[in-house]
């Protein structure tokens, strides 16, 4: 189970799993996986959403778009954003150990720890 998984059953409209979307987008779980992250993350930045989260991810934005559907659009989204990113959310309690080069986007630091744990470099 993902750990974003918990997150989405705490959406009152939307998908269920990252499982669910995917299998509804006919896309990777763990692509999924990484667009709802990076659309959760980039909600709460400046700035246009989509663009942002296409740039973390290398998604396009038909395929970001359909995620964001399956999470009940910009209301689910905003909530996502909220839990991911508060102190008491989880990514603000293990952002310190994901982002260990600091500069605010996990995501490249946990695909170069996935990679190390794979043996690529």
């Amino acid at each position: 189970m993902s750990m974003l998984d918990g997150v989405l059953k705490n959406l009152p409209v939307g998908a269920d799993s990252i499982g669910e979307i995917a299998e509804k987008l006919g896309m990777d779980p763990s692509m999924v996986e990484k667009g709802v992250a990076a659309l959760g993350q980039s909600h709460g930045e400046d700035g246009d959403t989509m663009a942002a989260a296409s740039e973390k991810t290398g998604l396009d934005s038909g395929a970001l778009s359909g995620i964001m559907d399956q999470l009940g659009g910009e209301g689910g989204l905003g909530q996502i954003s909220e839990m991911l990113g508060s102190d008491e959310g989880i990514m603000g309690k293990i952002s310190g150990f994901l982002d260990q080069d600091g500069d605010g986007n996990p995501l490249n630091d946990v695909m170069g720890m996935a990679g190390k744990f794979f043996g690529k470099k």
